[in-house]
């Protein structure tokens, strides 16, 4: 089976581990959002033996994340499981953490509420989400490319683009999930920490 590749995923893997390993202490069970190629469950599940780490995504990629979890197999990792997060019932539930890597700015705002109406819904209380990839802040880029990243975005898909910290942090509130950290990562990205609170969100 040919397994998808992407060189981005192999240049962020030894930065986003470094900060995750320092988050992700504790042995539990952790979600993936929008896993991708499969690189990056591949490589984290080997890193960090103390997690379960289950790795989901549409339907189509699927067989993608299955090809690198039978080169790399890892006793921790699990079958990639379906998910569209505006689907109201996730296949997955009582997670530790949640993780999620470059999915934001190709979704829609509407997919990004949604994916933390899931998140909130199969996250223990105190569970952490970690969530990677570029965000404006106060309505302006952080960078040129940036900017020519989310113009790239829009023009192939008008609902998709980078979306602003303040946005991201109040879709997270409303649901119990508060920011606790941002974290300056290479190449304009930064890495979003947040834990989910006691109780049900109003």
């Amino acid at each position: 089976m040919n397994k998808p590749y992407s060189e981005s995923s192999v240049q962020n893997c030894e930065p986003i581990l470094n900060r995750v390993r320092k988050i992700f202490i504790k042995p539990g069970s952790i979600i993936e959002i929008g896993a991708g190629t499969g690189q990056h469950a591949a490589y984290f599940s080997a890193q960090l033996k103390h997690l379960q780490w289950w790795p989901t995504d549409v339907l189509t990629n699927l067989d993608g994340i299955e090809a690198w979890r039978q080169h790399q197999p890892s006793d921790n990792l699990g079958a990639a499981q379906a998910l569209d997060v505006t689907q109201h019932e996730w296949p997955l539930s009582n997670m530790d953490y949640a993780f999620s890597a470059n999915t934001a700015h190709i979704m829609s705002t509407e997919e990004v509420k949604c994916m933390f109406t899931g998140l909130t819904k199969v996250l223990n209380d105190f569970g952490l989400f970690c969530l990677y990839g570029p965000f404006n802040y106060n309505g302006k880029y952080t960078s040129i490319s940036n900017q020519q990243f989310d113009q790239m975005l829009k023009t192939r898909d008008p609902n998709s683009g980078i979306k602003d910290i303040a946005d991201i942090k109040q879709f997270a509130k409303t649901k119990n999930l508060h920011l606790i950290d941002d974290f300056q990562m290479p190449v304009n990205n930064r890495l979003l920490v947040f834990r989910k609170q006691a109780g049900d969100p109003n």
